[in-house]
């Protein structure tokens, strides 16, 4: 269980929840910016960036260029003197000084549901228990009731998404599917007055349940959920699930793509105060031509992970937000007959960024 201290997610909470994954890292101290600005702090989100499917780390943040392993990837400079990464992330190679980058993952799990599992609840899968995921343990500790969206969301993803577990269902990562566009199911299909008249008839079975049980609890979760779900459905903060306010240029720089769009969306909920966010990149699974695949993927990556984490620096919101860049497991330094990579979580690489952490 976290610590919590005046409802905010400090160094020592955030350590705790990396190590909640099962990764053995170490992360370098506050800057001193952060450190200055510790009693002042704002509470902490954070933003996945899960790489569905298996990154390759040798295309991206651990190319061996020239070598068999490394295939016909390039490596290039970045801003943090003597790092290179791979030639695929060009943008991102202008933000590694902002960044800590861990080319050391180990995991115990070789299957995606098992790795995705494993890598995001640091709990290999069980049978009888499911454990919850970062995302809803922050969600889960950090809940700030002046938030009316929910603040566990999933943005882009098409399976493996983020659970609740123990915690409760409650917990689950709301999905939207195409980020950017429309929510479904969020307007009332009906006329206010025939919503409240329908709301009316509810109240009188409600009411009639209570009286046959006098004593069960009165605040049921199916009222506590309709009152929820009504309060969300007349909540301004839902247009932080819209860019119609967002300039041409900037979505532009994003990336006009479901995971350029759901970045873009992550750091506008992380303004109205949502704790966790995973926005879903898929597309990875590259056991046949990897390099082209890999190329494919990269290309929608770099520019939106780039921006998202200058948007933040720009808004004052990167040292109070972590963002990870992560997957459920690597791929092999062999290539296959089919020119492709196949699982290996033996080894793989992630991407921790803000949160107040000095780059390394």
């Amino acid at each position: 269980m976290l610590e919590r201290h005046n409802n905010q997610l400090h160094r020592r909470d955030a350590l705790g929840m990396m190590a909640a994954l099962g990764l053995s890292l170490s992360l370098p101290g506050l800057s001193p910016k952060a450190a200055a600005a510790r009693r002042n702090e704002r509470p902490k989100s954070l933003i996945t960036l899960w790489m569905d499917g298996g990154m390759s780390q040798l295309e991206t943040w651990d190319p061996h260029a020239g070598t068999p392993s490394g295939g016909d990837v390039k490596s290039i400079a970045t801003s943090q003197p003597d790092l290179q990464i791979s030639d695929f992330m060009p943008q991102m190679a202008e933000q590694m000084h902002d960044v800590t980058l861990i080319r050391s993952l180990t995991s115990l799990e070789g299957d995606h549901a098992r790795g995705a599992a494993y890598v995001k609840t640091g709990y290999r899968l069980e049978p009888t228990l499911v454990y919850p995921s970062l995302g809803a343990i922050a969600a889960h500790q950090l809940r700030d009731k002046s938030v009316e969206i929910p603040q566990h969301v999933s943005l882009g993803g098409d399976n493996f998404f983020p659970r609740g577990g123990y915690l409760g269902n409650e917990w689950d990562a709301f999905r939207v599917f195409d980020p950017g566009r429309s929510l479904t199911n969020l307007k009332a299909n009906v006329s206010d007055h025939r919503l409240q008249q329908r709301m009316k008839g509810l109240d009188v079975v409600s009411s009639q349940f209570t009286k046959a049980r006098p004593t069960a609890n009165r605040d049921t979760l199916h009222a506590d959920t309709m009152r929820r779900a009504l309060k969300m459905m007349s909540s301004e903060q839902l247009k932080a699930f819209e860019l119609d306010d967002e300039s041409a240029t900037v979505k532009a720089a994003y990336g006009d793509t479901r995971f350029g769009r759901g970045c873009l969306v992550a750091r506008r909920l992380v303004e109205t105060g949502v704790r966790a966010i995973e926005v879903a990149l898929n597309g990875f699974d590259t056991h046949v031509n990897n390099h082209a695949g890999q190329k494919t993927q990269a290309d929608i990556l770099d520019p939106a992970f780039a921006m998202l984490l200058k948007d933040l620096r720009d808004r004052d919101l990167l040292d109070s937000t972590i963002v990870l860049c992560i997957s459920e497991f690597g791929r092999t330094p062999s290539i296959n007959p089919a020119g492709g990579r196949d699982h290996w979580p033996h080894w793989f690489s992630c991407v921790a960024a803000g949160g107040g952490f000095r780059a390394a």
